[in-house]
Order: C-alpha cells, then sequence, then structure tokens
C-alpha cells in the first residue's frame, strides 16, 4: 500500500484510500456481545471482500472465534501471525493512543476511528509516523463509500 503524505488527505481522501488499499483489518474491541454496531459494521466489511481480523483480549481468553476468524488479545500478537493494513478501532477515546502507538511500533499503514471516536493527539502522531489516520463519523461503510467518491 502506498501512503500519500498526510498533508494531502482529507477526510474523505483517507476513507477513499483505506477502502481502495486495505483488505485485512485488525479490529481493536471487537465484539458481538458487548458493542453490536462494531459487529454489524465488522460483518458488513467481511461480507464485502475484508479479511477481519478481531482483537479483544476477554474473546481471546475464552477461545471462542468472531466472525468465525481467531481472536487475539493483542495488536502486537496479531501482526505476528497476520498480514495487516489496518487498524480500526471500536473501543473508546482512552484506548486510542496505545493502540496508535502499538501500529506506529508494528509499522502499520492506517488507521481507522469508528463509531465517533475521536482523539485529535493520537491521530496527530500517527500522521506524524506516515500512516493514513481517519476518524469516521458515521456507522456505515457504504456511506464512508458515498461520502468518499
Amino acid at each position: 500500500m502506498t501512503t500519500p503524505p498526510a498533508a494531502d488527505l482529507i477526510e474523505p481522501q483517507a476513507v477513499a484510500h483505506i477502502l481502495a488499499h486495505c483488505r485485512t483489518v485488525a479490529v481493536v474491541g471487537l465484539s458481538p456481545k458487548a458493542h453490536r454496531e462494531s459487529y454489524e459494521v465488522a460483518h458488513y466489511m467481511q461480507a464485502h471482500g475484508w479479511r477481519i481480523v478481531p482483537v479483544n483480549p476477554v474473546a481471546a481468553a475464552s477461545g471462542q472465534p468472531i466472525l468465525g476468524e481467531k481472536v487475539y488479545a493483542t495488536l502486537t500478537d496479531a501482526a505476528q501471525h497476520e498480514a495487516l493494513d489496518l487498524v480500526n478501532v471500536f473501543r473508546n477515546s482512552d484506548a486510542v493512543p496505545p493502540v496508535v502507538d502499538e501500529a506506529i511500533a508494528l509499522g502499520l499503514k492506517a488507521i481507522w476511528l469508528q463509531l465517533g471516536i475521536s482523539h485529535d493527539e493520537a491521530l496527530a502522531r500517527a500522521h506524524a509516523a506516515g500512516m493514513v489516520a481517519v476518524q469516521n463519523r458515521c456507522l456505515k461503510i457504504d456511506h464512508a463509500r458515498q461520502v468518499a467518491q
């Protein structure tokens, strides 16, 4: 995946870039029980050809798959076993800085914050590290596609 300079990306361009270039997504905080919306979005992404790699320490400890996929306890563990393009965060704003730091350390190319989650300082660090970073303020991926066009 090629990464345009962060300064050249506004949110719709970043969403379009992610949709065009990322296919394997680590979804941090994915849980069908605790986060129905995140599960629905991940299911939609999976149904449209994205490979979903769930990251959830509680679900990983149970050994139960999510969306038919093995669940990893940490992003680092997932990256050791999967060729990740993108990390997609569904947890909360407090969880964003450590996930961004971990994604930067792993050399991931993009981060996408979902469901109104925001953390401008952490996203600025991601941009500074050369990542494509976006806050998607809407739930539906198809709406994100429309905004990006």
